[in-house]
């Protein structure tokens, strides 16, 4: 309980802008890419601003969405593991501020900032575990719970208890491939959800989640 206080309490944004060297901030505009998938693997990013989204293309040349970061996220750690190509792409959802370190000045940090290294393993460890729980998820769950869990991560439910905007405005078909199902039965059952009361759209279509939606995800 203690260590976890202690990761807790970390301030990587504020650590990551005192590492010297092998390190810079780029700016990407929303639907730009960050590096595309066969992309030479040589940096580790930490996201300052903004959402990324991760996809990967099959050989045969369908797109599946791997998942959806926020700031405080890492990605491109594979260079880490001996990764010399990437594997997914990563794609500005919207205004993103992103910090690029590379490989090396990564690994020597690593080693070096013991408090650094805890955080960061944790963080690997926790998105671990949420990779394992999509894909119970997936195998288990109905659609319409499927998608409820899919709207409270992306709504940051479980970080400080508060509900998040989910901006920028996610198409139902987007919904539709990150669910495994088709786009009118995202629309039936966001319907749904917003006659309800779990859901709200604002100006700007943007989408209020509200804790009510964690029902559909806790009823068996």
């Amino acid at each position: 309980m203690g260590a976890a206080k202690k990761i807790g309490k970390f301030d990587t944004k504020t650590f990551l802008s005192t590492i010297d060297g092998g390190r810079k901030i780029a700016v990407f505009p929303a639907k730009q890419a960050i590096f595309v998938q066969g992309d030479s693997s040589d940096a580790v990013f930490y996201i300052q601003k903004g959402k990324v989204r991760l996809t990967v293309v099959s050989k045969t040349g369908k797109e599946a969405i791997l998942g959806i970061l926020n700031e405080g996220d890492f990605f491109g750690e594979g260079c880490l593991a001996g990764q010399h190509l990437r594997l997914f792409s990563a794609t500005a959802m919207t205004d993103c501020s992103v910090m690029r370190i590379d490989k090396r000045s990564m690994m020597e940090v690593l080693h070096r900032e013991h408090a650094f290294s805890d955080m960061f393993v944790a963080y690997l460890l926790t998105r671990n575990i949420r990779y394992e729980e999509d894909l119970v998820d997936q195998l288990f769950n109905s659609s319409e719970k499927r998608l409820a869990r899919m709207l409270l991560l992306l709504a940051h439910f479980g970080k400080d208890g508060r509900p998040e905007s989910v901006i920028p405005k996610i198409s139902q078909e987007t919904l539709a491939e990150m669910v495994g199902t088709t786009r009118s039965r995202v629309s039936f059952f966001m319907n749904r959800f917003r006659k309800l009361g779990f859901i709200d759209y604002h100006a700007g279509d943007e989408l209020q989640v509200h804790s009510s939606l964690l029902n559909v995800v806790l009823h068996d």
